[in-house]
């Protein structure tokens, strides 16, 4: 599955848009808690065990979107937008959400 975040691919020309295709993924409340605890321990520096799991839940979320993309027939998803919010009481969840258009595509 080809993927990108501008609206055309390089040497495919697009035959049909097959419509919007999204995919999510949520961060339970311990992850958020965590977070907030060890702030103070990495301020001016990095978690690379927080990066890692915010990567692994970007990647899931980008997963299931092809995966809804490949089950109506699109070749790929264009214009993909990656979004991160905090949902639930307190803001106690972290959302990752992606969305893009699903296409058909023609090799030039």
């Amino acid at each position: 599955m080809l993927t990108t975040t501008t609206d055309t691919l390089d040497g495919f020309e697009i035959t049909e848009y097959m419509g919007i295709v999204m995919g999510e993924t949520i961060l339970g409340a311990n992850f958020i808690r965590d977070i907030m605890a060890t702030v103070t321990d990495y301020i001016g520096g990095r978690s690379g065990a927080y990066e890692e799991t915010l990567s692994r839940s970007r990647k899931a979320a980008l997963e299931e979107m092809c995966d809804r993309a490949r089950a109506i027939g699109a070749d790929a998803v264009i214009g993909i937008d990656i979004d991160y919010e905090t949902v639930g009481s307190r803001g106690a969840m972290l959302m990752v959400t992606c969305s893009g258009t699903a296409v058909k595509l023609r090799k030039t």
